[in-house]
């Protein structure tokens, strides 16, 4: 099934054609309305009206999360604000995205896409448990289900017992969420005796946390559906940059609204066809907040071929990890320097600590352990409890999810090679 089959079956050729005069397109813009890449375009001797082929893509500058924290809130937008429509921003509200009117449009139709893609159709009943806040999940799998005209439950995330009553009361056909708590939905069913005959589930599209094939099959088996892999991230637009269509061989790529590099994340050099490397984006339609070669830090693969189901946009593989240190918790993104940066804030200077991490009935969950100072007696329980109460409210608070805070002794923490490991995943995806 296709939403725009114009679009989505367009011939190589004229698909490059077509990239390349958005491309000069959005160069032109930025360079007029974004400081930022008039700078840098200066800084290089890039004139935006001499971009002639999309082979000179390589010589254009980087984006990177750290350009977009420099230039929080407002620094990278290519329109005025009363050109905004919708303001979503990351977890921690380090970076910050606009959307357009047309913009609003545009991922509307990407949403239905990836959609249509995974089965889904005006007649499916969408169950969307994803978080409604500044995050892009669940408004933009919203509006990209009411567009195709199918029947969407708002649900958003968490109590699951609610969640599965709405699954079997509204005879939910469609669910969208993290695979994590898709699994925790499914254990849930099981954990009530509920048969899978009392439900009408049919098709799920996961997204959000790297996820592996074997827990793709675990999903499947517990809730007797078809479970597709989507992609996005709110940088580029959110929900909509590529996703599986039920083939489940590689995630189509909106190339006429995105166009897709893999560079090795050390020379920063494209990689060898076919090579695994991290994904660089540069979208080419975004009107209030476009980014030119948006380093993702996921690594992937863009795989040779065509698909068996039609589309002639390229895939990619399955996210097989990231390129930096940021970790994906129940579908937000933390880095261990945020972490630290809390503890400095409430202690001074940061003390030894190290992050567990878990998957507790099919959920993850985040433990900082904190050393103690030598000096700190352990029967001061109050006092221990306190500073325990301290940093878990501010992490939480940073972060955006719950953390579980425990004090320990220095000599407790995991180490490798005489320093304590920072991060401790214990997680089988």
């Amino acid at each position: 099934m296709y939403w725009e089959p114009d679009k989505e079956g367009m011939d190589r050729e004229e698909l490059q054609q077509l990239q390349l005069e958005q491309l000069q397109a959005v160069l032109a813009r930025v360079y007029l309305h974004v400081p930022f890449y008039r700078r840098k375009f200066d800084e290089l001797g890039i004139d935006p009206d001499e971009f002639r082929t999309l082979d000179d893509l390589t010589a254009l500058p980087f984006t990177t999360k750290e350009d977009l924290r420099d230039n929080y809130p407002y620094g990278l937008f290519a329109v005025p604000l009363r050109e905004v429509v919708r303001i979503h921003a990351s977890t921690a509200m380090t970076t910050v995205v606009g959307y357009t009117r047309n913009d609003i449009k545009t991922w509307s139709n990407l949403v239905a896409r990836v959609l249509t893609a995974g089965g889904v159709t005006k007649d499916d009943v969408v169950q969307i448990s994803y978080g409604y806040s500044l995050s892009t999940g669940g408004f933009g799998l919203h509006y990209g289900a009411e567009r195709i005209g199918a029947s969407v439950i708002p649900i958003s995330t968490g109590n699951t017992l609610r969640q599965v009553k709405i699954m079997q009361d509204f005879k939910t056909t469609a669910l969208v969420c993290t695979p994590s708590y898709a699994l925790r939905i499914a254990d849930t069913i099981h954990d009530l005796g509920l048969s899978l005959a009392a439900l009408s589930i049919k098709y799920g599209l996961f997204g959000g946390e790297p996820w592996s094939e074997e827990m793709r099959q675990e999903i499947q088996n517990k809730l007797g559906i078809i479970a597709t892999d989507n992609y996005g991230l709110s940088e580029v637009i959110g929900p909509g940059v590529a996703s599986e269509c039920l083939e489940q061989n590689g995630l189509h790529i909106n190339e006429d609204h995105f166009l897709a590099e893999i560079i090795d994340p050390q020379t920063l050099k494209p990689v060898k066809p076919g090579e695994t490397g991290e994904l660089v984006i540069t979208t080419l339609t975004k009107e209030a907040f476009p980014v030119i070669r948006f380093r993702t830090r996921d690594l992937t693969r863009l795989m040779p071929g065509t698909c068996a189901c039609g589309r002639e946009t390229i895939r990619m593989a399955r996210i097989q990890g990231r390129s930096d240190d940021m970790l994906i918790i129940r579908g937000v993104n933390v880095f261990p320097s945020q972490v630290e940066a809390v503890l400095r804030e409430l202690e001074g200077a940061a003390p030894p600590y190290q992050i567990v991490i878990d998957r507790v009935r099919a959920l993850d969950d985040m433990t900082v352990l904190v050393a103690a100072s030598e000096s700190e007696a352990f029967d001061e329980i109050k006092k221990q409890h306190e500073r325990m109460k301290a940093i878990k409210d501010r992490l939480s608070s940073a972060l955006g999810i719950a953390v579980n805070v425990k004090l320990v002794e220095n000599k407790s923490l995991e180490q490798s090679g005489g320093t304590v490991t920072k991060v401790i995943d214990r997680r089988k995806m």
